[in-house]
């Protein structure tokens, strides 16, 4: 289990770093990180002014959050937003060992919302999510890094998050992992033949076995839009793929190739995805082509 926690943050030391970026104040940047082996009893009444990233390495933790208790054991997390009032000790009789960081910027909180959390979340996730392995490389470079402004820190953030985005689950619903994994049979199809204009929803649906409807639930969870939408998109991207390349094609061609029967369909679906007509694609990448 990630070498044993790397070796209990190297036998259980207290590693606290703290950051001031002052006039290099970043969108997104880490205010504090760091390694409790032995974590305090805290109590915020009026919240914490920055984002609260906060894990179970060992033992298990309590919450008080808006008069109701949390549990927080190995392979859970919590991200509380500024301000929210909360309270937080080791589970009676227990040790409790945790990893944190503490972030904000001025992006941070549209940044989140992109990633579809909006609100104090409690996460949790399988052994082998990557997520404390890269808070533990966090906290790890910054022990051993010389920049102290946080920068480094700061960098790494945003792959944080997403691996959290990625990996973790609230309540009983599955992580967008575990979506991905129920689609890439379809997603590994779909890359061999998208340039078939005669798929369509239920060919997709049968390819998994499952109804059109709950296809598209999947499609939402994981990517936001329908397994048609997917289509689409995923067609798109392969004409410019063919565009780019020296071979010179034709609009006709590349229509084709991409699972458009006529290129008129292509040019208005291509329109509709990138804002430009497929010519003016070509022109910005400076490429020359054939009518």
């Amino acid at each position: 289990m990630e070498q044993i926690i790397r070796r209990k943050v190297v036998e259980d030391q207290l590693r606290r770093f703290m950051f001031v970026l002052g006039k290099n104040d970043l969108p997104l940047y880490v205010e504090s990180i760091g390694y409790n082996p032995d974590q305090e009893s805290v109590v915020r009444r009026k919240g914490y002014p920055y984002f609260h990233w906060l894990q179970t390495i060992e033992g298990e933790g309590e919450f008080e959050l808006s008069g109701r208790r949390f549990s927080l054991s190995q392979g859970n997390g919590s991200l509380i937003f500024p301000g929210v009032p909360h309270s937080y000790s080791a589970a009676k009789g227990k040790k409790w060992a945790t990893l944190y960081v503490t972030f904000g910027g001025s992006l941070a909180d549209s940044m989140l919302a992109q990633l579809g959390i909006r609100h104090t979340e409690w996460l949790h996730w399988n052994d082998d999510a990557p997520i404390t392995e890269q808070l533990l490389d966090m906290v790890e470079q910054t022990q051993y890094d010389e920049d102290r402004t946080g920068l480094n820190a700061s960098a790494q953030l945003y792959r944080f998050l997403t691996m959290v985005k990625i990996y973790g689950q609230t309540g009983g619903k599955s992580s967008l992992f575990q979506h991905l994994e129920k689609l890439d049979p379809l997603l590994n199809w779909l890359d061999q033949k998208f340039g078939d204009p005669e798929i369509g929803l239920m060919d997709m649906a049968d390819r998994l076995g499952i109804s059109p409807r709950y296809l598209n639930a999947l499609f939402r969870q994981a990517f936001g839009i329908t397994a048609y939408a997917y289509l689409i998109r995923l067609r798109i991207r392969k004409a410019k793929e063919l565009m780019s390349k020296s071979e010179r094609k034709s609009i006709k061609e590349i229509a084709q190739l991409s699972g458009y029967r006529d290129p008129s369909h292509f040019i208005s679906a291509f329109g509709k995805t990138e804002g430009m007509t497929p010519d003016q694609f070509r022109k910005l990448q400076g490429l020359t082509y054939m009518t």
